[in-house]
């Protein structure tokens, strides 16, 4: 147990700290099976969702072409066949955030509970960890898709403009039948955020707080600040770096620090970048500034524009100038 605790107090790299969480191969114990099988399925499909998303090319041709031809029929159908399937794929991505909502909030259950610290929780409970941070690994990737692509926002505005339109005048429309209106109301306030996933996260993390009066507020938020501690100290260490099997995990690692950061600063009363924040946000930072710029300016981005406390009075300028 007490190797995560080195992990995390070890100054003097010499006497050779070996905690190293597992994000490559852990595997669930007996008492994690039930909670880590149904987070499975949930990750199973984690991976097509961004594949649908990283070739979604958007209907903005006939969506334009419509729009400037309002009397050429067969231009409006086009249009509206191009764009129904699009919407689909759309509530499609919709709905798995409501599963991986439900799945983060089984993780939190199982990681938060009583009568383990979270630290002794990571270091037990490795696998269901690895799931929690494939989950933050999913969510940044899914968002920097998102951001880079304008036309989601695009084709589910025309598709609202054109069903509203058909309904005025009473005609059927097959895409209604796969969005209804109380749907489509969540889907928009859903793609109108810069960042949905995250946002999908953050306040299930809240609610999951506020919902668990009796859980003290810090067995979640130094299960958060653990996590983004762990991934700091393998990253900026050569000795556990040197460990990763896979060039990816390095920024897998980056990806879900990143995100326990965020999810941190939303969840905790003064945040991420107080002074009192269990979270060293200058040494997170610096790893950040060390890797290829390309890399990870979509990750800096976040911290810069998705986090709630940034712009405090109670962050430091210091803190402020490394993100400008």
């Amino acid at each position: 147990m007490g190797n995560l605790l080195k992990v995390l107090t070890c100054t003097d790299l010499e006497q050779g700290p070996n905690f190293f969480l597992d994000f490559e191969n852990a595997q669930p114990t007996e008492s994690e099976k039930e909670i880590y099988n149904q987070v499975d399925v949930v990750l199973k499909d984690a991976e097509g969702i961004l594949e649908d998303l990283q070739s979604y090319r958007g209907a903005g041709h006939e969506i334009r072409e419509a729009i400037q031809h309002p009397a050429d029929e067969k231009l409006q159908e086009k249009a509206w066949g191009a764009v129904v399937p699009l919407v689909g794929k759309l509530k499609k991505f919709y709905e798995f955030s409501q599963r991986l909502e439900a799945a983060l909030r089984g993780l939190l259950g199982a990681l938060t509970s009583t009568p383990y610290s979270p630290t002794q929780h990571l270091e037990r409970e490795q696998a269901l960890a690895k799931q929690f941070a494939e989950i933050l690994h999913f969510t940044l990737r899914f968002d920097e898709l998102k951001m880079t692509n304008p036309a989601i926002q695009n084709d589910f505005s025309y598709y609202r403009r054109t069903l509203s339109r058909m309904r005025i005048n009473n005609v059927p429309a097959e895409g209604e039948n796969e969005v209804n209106n109380e749907l489509a109301n969540r889907m928009s306030l859903f793609y109108a955020e810069a960042t949905p996933m995250l946002k999908t996260l953050s306040d299930a993390t809240t609610k999951f707080v506020s919902e668990n009066k009796n859980l003290p507020i810090e067995n979640t938020t130094d299960c958060l600040s653990t996590m983004a501690s762990v991934c700091r100290v393998m990253l900026e260490t050569p000795e556990y770096r040197s460990r990763f099997t896979n060039e990816e995990t390095v920024s897998f690692c980056l990806r879900v620090m990143v995100g326990v950061i965020i999810l941190y600063d939303h969840v905790h009363p003064v945040g991420a970048f107080a002074k009192t924040s269990k979270i060293d946000m200058k040494g997170c930072i610096k790893v950040l500034k060390e890797q290829p710029p390309n890399s990870v300016e979509g990750l800096l981005n976040a911290l810069r524009y998705t986090t709630k406390h940034l712009n405090d009075e109670t962050t430091s300028k210091q803190i402020k100038s490394m993100l400008q």
